[in-house]
């Protein structure tokens, strides 16, 4: 979970624009939750434009978001809010909190991939489950920084969903493990840990961006 400053109030035409003081890691299509504004801006959302240039309405023919592409202003996210227009504003009363809840694996997934017997309760699934949230919100966020705009709670391809297991599975087996190797007890030498090999970045589309 994330949680973002805001700089700026702004509602016309019942879209909200507001902006953070910093930059986010919030994409389209992706709810928020807006406190301490008042309404009609508090609330949880879905984020539908993020153009960083003045808001200057709604196209009345074909709905479009306007904008004044002479006046920047950064971090900018806009959403449907039902209300009185609202003329822009400075405001560092407000707070914009992203939670990113990816779910592209579960545990038994990971332990059907693994091909081992864990009980639960156990030390063995505590990690289970620590490795398939990480590698959950891992491989959602490089591919997020890749330009893919992904859904959190279904994944987008049996590709990735391999991917992620591999991930998974990989920070599973480097428990007791230091730096670049996996733990071994024999006298044959430690194998080199590689977590994020080339066949999971291949899996992922990472890092090769979506678009240009």
């Amino acid at each position: 979970m994330s949680s973002y400053t805001t700089a700026s109030k702004q509602l016309i035409s019942n879209y909200a624009c507001i902006s953070t003081l910093e930059p986010t890691e919030i994409a389209i299509g992706e709810n928020i939750t807006v406190s301490g504004l008042a309404a009609p801006f508090n609330g949880t959302f879905k984020v539908l434009d993020m153009s960083q240039y003045e808001f200057t309405g709604v196209d009345s023919t074909t709905g479009e978001f306007q904008f004044d592409f002479n006046v920047p202003r950064a971090n900018q996210l806009i959403y449907a809010a039902t209300g009185s227009n609202v003329e822009y504003v400075v405001t560092y009363a407000g707070t914009v909190v992203y939670t990113q809840l990816c779910t592209w694996i579960t545990v038994a997934d990971l332990i059907t991939y693994l091909g081992v017997t864990i009980t639960n309760p156990s030390d063995d699934y505590t990690l289970a489950t620590q490795a398939t949230n990480a590698a959950n919100v891992f491989c959602y966020r490089r591919r997020q920084e890749s330009n893919y705009h992904d859904g959190l709670s279904t994944s987008p391809g049996t590709d990735v969903t391999l991917g992620t297991l591999m991930y998974a599975a990989a920070l599973w087996r480097s428990r007791g493990s230091i730096e670049t190797a996996f733990a071994a007890f024999d006298t044959m030498g430690t194998p080199t840990q590689q977590s994020l090999t080339p066949i999971v970045k291949q899996l992922l589309g990472i890092p090769r961006p979506a678009v240009a």
